[in-house]
């Protein structure tokens, strides 16, 4: 198949990268800036698509900034919390409807381009705190996007069973160079280590039982100190 894959340069869709390709899929990449404050990720994703050989493009979405406004990753007057996603905090971390615009984005290049399919790296563990990762809602956005065209375009989820750690076994399979990949939302020099995706992430990998090779800020919690503080869940 010829896919459109929807890329941030974080590490659910860069091992999802790696296994469309592996499955002998041409693959497309689509990173959307928004205005995100953690605008390393959209670097990330340019280098990893340019090394693999990947087209890549770069939607300039940012004129719709003000219109996100009260997420933590659109608005510099609303601090990223720190903590495990399961906590109440997390949902200042929810950019309005902002699946639904990737992907109708990616679905009009997919339409354009006549591939077969547009991908994105939904997995189990997405939180119920982020409404546009349930599974209610691909489902009625994969069907819109059948009818939006006579080119009839698919959209494919093949993480959707998976758990964040079982990405990470998966990447590690398929020689993903994790050290590559962005996460964190502050926006910093090097990954947090203490804010929701970079908890999610650290968790990932112990659970894994796969080496992590981010680079932490020198402020970034020991894992002791987060199993202390409750921010890991237990397998």
């Amino acid at each position: 198949m010829n896919v459109v894959l929807i890329y941030s340069g974080g590490l659910d869709s860069t091992v999802l990268l790696y296994h469309l390709r592996n499955e002998g899929h041409e693959v497309r990449t689509l990173t959307v800036d928004y205005g995100q404050r953690h605008v390393r990720e959209i670097e990330s994703a340019g280098r990893i698509a340019e090394r693999l050989g990947c087209e890549h493009r770069l939607a300039d979405l940012r004129s719709i900034t003000s219109l996100l406004g009260g997420s933590s990753l659109t608005s510099t007057e609303v601090q990223v919390p720190d903590g495990h996603y399961a906590e109440e905090t997390m949902k200042a971390t929810v950019v309005p409807n902002r699946n639904m615009i990737m992907l109708s984005v990616a679905a009009g290049w997919a339409i354009a381009s006549k591939c077969d399919a547009v991908a994105f790296a939904a997995h189990s563990g997405d939180h119920a705190i982020y409404p546009d990762c349930r599974s209610e809602f691909a489902d009625a956005l994969a069907a819109a996007i059948r009818l939006a065209d006579w080119h009839e375009v698919t959209l494919i989820r093949p993480f959707v069973a998976l758990t964040k750690a079982e990405i990470v076994k998966k990447g590690a399979a398929l020689g993903v160079q994790f050290a590559d990949t962005w996460s964190c939302y502050k926006g910093g020099a090097l990954h947090c280590g203490r804010c929701g995706t970079c908890i999610e992430r650290r968790e990932a990998f112990q659970l894994a039982g796969v080496d992590d090779p981010t680079a932490y800020a020198p402020t970034a919690p020991g894992l002791d100190e987060l199993i202390l503080n409750n921010w890991r869940l237990q397998p």
